[in-house]
């Protein structure tokens, strides 16, 4: 199935679709999410400070310049939560709920001024227990830089309604 269309909200009017029903996804699809995104230092001192995260390595650049890896890092939490940001248009607009992540691995440091990438595969799709007018998806997304390097990798589980009749 997969593919959204637009809503025609009045003659020759159409408002873009955001989002998939549960019908509208199919174990083995994969959607790539765009546009990518460049992490700056900035945004990487306001996440430090919004979550209170108060190891240097992300907002010192004398202290990261004596770590093995010689300059700041970008927050994990905050490559995460961007990955997951970028992956909503295309599978969680409509969700009814987040049930969890799992599996979530951060394969290759990110560092301010990388630009990150996403795509996500249905690997899991059951009808909800509780809820018959819903059903449950599971994704699994992959995070890319600007080069291809996988930076990270998990797997997200959301409670999306199905289409209304």
């Amino acid at each position: 199935m997969g593919g959204r269309k637009d809503q025609e909200i009045a003659p020759n009017r159409f408002r873009a679709a955001a989002g998939r029903y549960y019908e509208e996804f199919s174990i083995g699809e994969v959607y790539e999410h765009r546009p990518g995104r460049t992490v700056s230092q900035q945004d990487n001192a306001w996440f430090t400070l919004l979550t209170m995260n108060t190891h240097p390595l992300h907002f010192d650049e004398e202290y990261a310049a004596g770590t093995e890896f010689g300059r700041p890092l970008i927050a994990s939490p905050l490559t995460l939560a961007i990955l997951v940001g970028m992956s909503v248009s295309d599978v969680s607009q409509r969700a009814i709920a987040n049930l969890g992540w799992k599996e979530i691995r951060l394969t290759h440091p990110v560092f301010p001024g990388d630009t990150l990438y996403a795509e996500s595969e249905v690997i899991a799709m059951r009808e909800s227990a509780s809820r018959p007018e819903a059903g449950i998806v599971t994704v699994r997304t992959t995070g890319t830089n600007q080069d291809g390097v996988v930076v990270c990798v998990f797997e997200r589980s959301m409670l999306i309604p199905r289409k209304p009749e």
